[in-house]
């Protein structure tokens, strides 16, 4: 008998903790529950601005955690079609969004096209070679040439197509150093392994040991489009909305203007 009151006795204590409002055991565990992690796929060259972009949309949303893949385009691509974990892609080309859009492999209602860049010349700070324009590239003092591999790097499609339509590929095309990310093609300028090298203007700021000595004309390449979209197969989509939403926003937008990004219309 005394057995069973002093069960019950515990028992009356335990529940009581379990409803009083001053103490939740569970708490911890429903703050995990809700925290949600997301894994942003992005083009090499959204980086600096993505990381800088990243504390103020944790502060906004404090459920949401964002981690980064940072990459080649057509290798991020290339990821997300053998099936690796992603919740957003953006790309630094329509060409590997469309690719994910025909395998059925992102929401098309999250799609919008978010930024554009532009195409530039860079040589070391103390280049005494005289490069002053593309055609420049043709002399004979020009040795390597550095840029990216335009099978999978968007720099190195856009430049292919300024090279071709200035008629000089062919001429300079045994000088060609090909890199995977135009991040490595920066770092080939930056530390001599390059005469020259062909990247966007928002990589080109983010040096002080190169200098852009000539921007492509627009009509010498296809539009330089990042596009943005969840992926189908993301498993927390709400978030990753959210995140995708926000960089539409003023804040994000103020950041990319910053590193040099234009908004697409």
């Amino acid at each position: 008998m005394k057995r069973r009151y002093f069960l019950a006795f515990i028992g009356s204590i335990v529940l009581s903790c379990l409803l009083s409002p001053d103490i939740n055991l569970f708490s911890s565990t429903i703050t995990t529950a809700q925290t949600q992690t997301i894994l942003v796929s992005a083009a090499a060259s959204l980086k600096d601005a993505l990381e800088e972009i990243k504390p103020g949309f944790e502060k906004a949303h404090g459920n949401i955690k964002v981690n980064y893949n940072f990459g080649a385009s057509g290798a991020l691509q290339q990821q997300i079609t053998q099936g690796a974990p992603a919740d957003v892609f953006l790309s630094a080309a329509t060409k590997q969004m469309d690719a994910l859009a025909k395998a059925g492999l992102i929401d098309t209602t999250t799609r919008r096209n978010l930024l554009t860049n532009r195409l530039v010349l860079i040589v070391t700070k103390n280049s005494a070679l005289k490069i002053s324009d593309f055609r420049s590239l043709t002399n004979s003092n020009v040795k390597r040439i550095a840029v990216g591999e335009p099978r999978s790097v968007p720099v190195g499609q856009y430049s292919e197509e300024v090279l071709k339509n200035l008629g000089i590929l062919e001429k300079i095309r045994a000088k060609l150093v090909f890199a995977n990310s135009v991040r490595n093609v920066l770092a080939a300028v930056e530390t001599g392994n390059a005469d020259a090298g062909i990247v966007y203007i928002t990589d080109a700021k983010i040096s002080d040991r190169v200098k852009v000595v000539a921007t492509a004309a627009n009509n010498l390449h296809s539009p330089i489009i990042y596009p943005i979209a969840v992926i189908k197969a993301s498993k927390n989509p709400q978030a990753a909305k959210t995140f995708a939403q926000y960089l539409t926003r003023a804040a994000a937008k103020n950041i990319f203007e910053k590193f040099g990004f234009g908004i697409a219309r």
